[in-house]
């Protein structure tokens, strides 16, 4: 039975779980609005399509007339003057995640997607998976929510009738009044952990910090669930080291139980074997690149099995997977300049980024043009690790760091200093104020072959748009 029709209002509507949720509330039949300081592709192309209006900026006036009901995202703080509105009137409001539980995880069947990466990617193919096994058995037809727009549904959100959620657990901590991790609210019935690094350095203070939250979140499986966990990594032993339900290990070591060998990028496709218990499981095979995605492949084929779906949907589903927006993205290609869009925005993201580029580009000279955006690669606490990764790059341009005002001097991260280090270590490297500077400096440098990665969790001053039409106004 559908719920009763509210005007639900969205305070922060353009991240990306919460256009997501706008979606799955507009399918019950609510009237939504939504706000935000920016609005940028995909999710801001994603609510134009569904209709639903974006007021620019935070305004109490986009509270007039008084919703229902008002979530408020997690990037909105004291200050806001919709938080401060929804304060001030004693409107009824929530968090994205308590909504999402509330209204679509109870009664359902929860299979969770968590780890510090891959997560968007591993969700994604988990929820293809079981699109695919549902051509044979209609019970199977997910719901899901995903933290980007999967390209094989073309949306990041789907509303099934059918028991099964298929849910990315985030780390991140979930409002201004709730500082837990949003994924502490989605009570899993499967769990697939990927990794665990330090990452979210605004609110986590160390290493263990995180694991505490991933080991609160594994503590939230019941005995009859079931948890994928890599095997690569101590950190992921350590969080997973007291469940009670049944544990099954993904990856390339000696004991995994879903043990992955021979993976080899040709011809256009990844190909890989599986073995269980020294038996070959499967040969699968997908069209992207790059270990990481092998290994998020294998992770969502795993959980799949160990729930029931057959063999035969799982490699068929993967075979047939396309990606996720700004993953991988071929944004254009310009006179043989391939243009690549990512999200990577954690050393370790940028580093299997560049390295998958490397494997399907083996032949191309290839640019990392990087924004600093997110708010651990704001701070220098991982500038080493943030060098290493770039160094896989054979020329690096780096942009000014993301209000840079809003991180104390002495925890910010120096581009400059990022600069020197490439150069010291022979990789090519210079420091750009503005998208502006750094279409300029590169206009003129790249030539035909060359591949470009554009690496920001966020707008990064449109440059997606603006790059190919300087390119093409080159051509001209």
């Amino acid at each position: 039975m559908k719920p009763q029709p509210r005007h639900i209002h969205l305070s922060g509507i353009c991240g990306t779980a919460m256009a997501s949720l706008a979606g799955l509330l507009q399918l019950q039949g609510h009237h939504i609005t939504g706000s935000d300081n920016t609005a940028y592709p995909p999710m801001s192309d994603l609510l134009r399509s569904l209709g639903i209006p974006i007021l620019e900026p935070y305004s109490a006036s986009n509270l007039n007339p008084a919703p229902d009901l008002v979530v408020i995202g997690n990037a909105l703080s004291r200050g806001n003057p919709e938080v401060e509105h929804v304060l001030d009137q004693r409107l009824h409001f929530t968090s994205m995640a308590a909504l999402v539980h509330e209204e679509f995880l109870v009664g359902r069947e929860s299979l969770v997607v968590a780890g510090t990466h891959g997560k968007t990617t591993t969700t994604s193919m988990l929820a293809w998976i079981y699109q695919v096994a549902a051509r044979e058995n209609s019970a199977l037809d997910p719901s899901f929510l995903i933290g980007g727009v999967a390209e094989n549904f073309d949306t990041s959100f789907q509303l099934r009738p059918t028991r099964t959620f298929i849910i990315e657990g985030d780390e991140y901590d979930t409002a201004f009044f709730d500082k837990g991790p949003k994924f502490l609210h989605y009570f899993p019935d499967a769990l697939i952990l990927t990794h665990v690094e330090f990452d979210h350095a605004d609110i986590y203070a160390d290493l263990d910090a995180v694991k505490v939250a991933f080991k609160r979140l594994v503590n939230l499986v019941p005995r009859r669930g079931f948890l994928v966990a890599y095997d690569g990594s101590e950190n992921v032993t350590e969080c997973i080291s007291r469940a009670f339900c049944r544990v099954e290990r993904y990856g390339f070591g000696g004991q995994a139980d879903w043990q992955m060998r021979n993976l080899r990028h040709a011809d256009g496709r990844s190909r890989w074997e599986v073995w269980r218990h020294d038996a070959l499981w499967a040969d699968l095979e997908m069209h992207l690149a790059g270990e990481h995605n092998a290994l998020n492949a294998t992770a969502a084929a795993a959980l799949a099995a160990g729930r029931g779906i057959a063999k035969e949907a799982i490699q068929t589903a993967l075979a047939t997977f396309k990606s996720v927006k700004r993953r991988l993205e071929v944004c254009d290609e310009i006179n043989g300049i391939t243009i690549i869009d990512d999200f990577a925005h954690h050393p370790t993201a940028i580093r299997e980024t560049l390295r998958a580029l490397r494997s399907v580009y083996p032949q191309s000279r290839l640019w990392a043009v990087l924004e600093p955006r997110s708010n651990t690669l704001r701070r220098k606490i991982l500038e080493t690790e943030l060098v290493e990764s770039l160094r896989l790059a054979d020329r690096v341009v780096l942009a000014g760091v993301y209000q840079q005002q809003r991180i104390p001097d002495q925890e910010r991260l120096h581009p400059e200093d990022v600069v020197q280090a490439l150069i010291a270590a022979g990789t090519p490297a210079e420091l750009q104020p503005d998208v502006e500077a750094i279409i300029d400096c590169i206009v003129p440098q790249l030539q035909p072959g060359d591949v470009v990665a554009i690496l920001s969790n966020g707008g990064f001053g449109a440059i997606y748009d603006k790059l190919p039409a300087r390119l093409r106004a080159r051509q001209n």
